[in-house]
């Protein structure tokens, strides 16, 4: 192979993008509301580290967000095997831009309050809840099976470039221009992410759909259950999340080392290194041991984050925390791989709900964790303990899920049955 076609070969495999209009027009909607969504992600912990001068206060927000993000994730699941999957995600992108005019609002009171700050988290929390599980249910709907792993390392650079250029220049507005501006450029992406979202073909509940109701958020719980590879991946990631994210910190880190010009330096550095993975994430179709992969990666996060709160200078804390973020991305390829290919279209919902509430109780309730460690024993020493307290957390749970080690996508029982059913589909539709 010559070295233009191993470059190639990391390029971003291009196949939905290519295929699928309705992957390109839901990839644009995401990419600019990411983008205006970090804005926002950047603005609001500054004006309450601004207005409260408390940690603890700005790792609060996990807190409200918590309730909102169990019930609705749940429900949000169940919804999205039951109704349209194109209306909810309208609806709720909607729902996100009028939370947008309430903080802009507040920002341009002569004494902006504390309290509509934790509202919108909370209100936020609970409309992007409803809004995922119906979205990671609907692109196994366009997108063909073969090509999944594609379409979430494509979906990976969507999140990522808004991430960093959303917190990069975020930090520039509220620096420059004030909070405002930031949160009424997240105002406007909203409108325009709306407007690709109207175009997209309409996805119906499947003709075998069940009515939202406890007894079938159970019965995902159940099959979730049955799965423990689909278990494992919960557990790494709520572990990782949980112990080691410190963006709730990261206003009093860039304090401590005396560097207030790094802080939107230091919100973009993890998804810059997210970034960096996805943007050469051909190779990701060629792994099949995905589950493996799931687990090294975490176990690098919680060292990246551990390293960055052990050094003193600035520009190595951000090199650590570009690792970690190529960490990061490389274990949510996978754990995306691994739940689009194995899990039936009529449970789909249900189990994304599950997931949401993997990769998104963590951060939630890690933003509590490092926000009160700092308050007790220090900004650095949270971040650290924090990461080893991740790899070590990660190591033992590999240990408890041989599945989960053992996953392999060319063998794998429920990959197997879903790819032949996906195929005969496509046949009968040619026929």
């Amino acid at each position: 192979m010559t070295t233009r076609s191993r470059l190639r070969a990391l390029l971003p495999d291009l196949a939905p993008w290519k295929a699928s209009v309705d992957f390109r027009r839901l990839w644009m909607s995401g990419l600019i509301s990411n983008f205006g969504s970090f804005l926002t992600f950047v603005a609001l912990p500054v004006q309450l580290k601004e207005l409260t001068g408390s940690a603890a206060a700005v790792g609060a927000i996990g807190a409200v967000e918590l309730v909102p993000l169990v019930v609705c994730g749940l429900y949000g699941g169940a919804l999205a095997d039951a109704f349209d999957k194109r209306k909810l995600i309208l609806w709720t992108e909607a729902g996100q831009g009028l939370l947008s005019a309430l903080l802009l609002l507040n920002a341009l009171l002569p004494h902006p309050a504390v309290w509509p700050l934790y509202a919108v988290a909370a209100l936020s929390s609970a409309l992007v809840s409803v809004q995922r599980p119906a979205l990671d249910s609907l692109w196994p709907r366009i997108v063909a099976h073969d090509d999944l792993p594609a379409a979430a390392s494509l979906n990976s650079l969507r999140w990522t470039v808004g991430g960093v250029a959303g917190p990069a220049v975020a930090g520039l507005v509220v620096a420059y221009a004030g909070l405002g501006w930031a949160y009424a450029a997240d105002l406007a992406t909203f409108a325009v992410s709306v407007a690709y979202v109207v175009r997209i073909a309409a996805s119906p509940a499947a003709h075998e759909a069940v009515r939202p109701s406890l007894r079938s958020i159970a019965e995902g719980a159940r099959y979730a259950w049955s799965r423990k590879e689909l278990l494992g991946t919960y557990a790494i990631d709520l572990a990782a999340m949980f112990l080691a994210m410190p963006l709730a910190v990261l206003p009093f880190l860039a304090d401590d080392l005396d560097a207030e010009w790094s802080l939107g330096l230091m919100y973009a550095a993890v998804p810059f290194g997210s970034l960096l993975v996805s943007l050469t994430g051909g190779w990701a179709s060629r792994v099949h041991r995905h589950g493996r992969m799931v687990v090294l990666s975490a176990a690098g996060w919680g060292l990246a984050v551990a390293a960055a709160g052990v050094v003193g200078d600035v520009w190595l804390v951000l090199l650590f925390l570009t690792v970690a973020g190529g960490c990061d991305m490389v274990s949510g390829i996978f754990r995306s791989a691994m739940w689009n290919q194995t899990i039936p279209d009529e449970l789909r919902g249900r189990l994304a709900g599950i997931e949401l509430l993997s990769y998104s109780v963590g951060p939630t309730v890690g933003q509590v964790r490092s926000g009160g460690f700092a308050a007790w024993w220090g900004v650095r020493a949270s971040v650290f303990s924090g990461g080893l307290l991740c790899a070590g957390a990660v190591g033992l749970l590999a240990l408890c899920l041989p599945r989960l080690m053992a996953y392999d996508v060319r063998t794998n029982e429920h990959a197997v049955r879903l790819r032949d059913q996906r195929a005969a589909a496509a046949e009968a539709l040619s026929g």
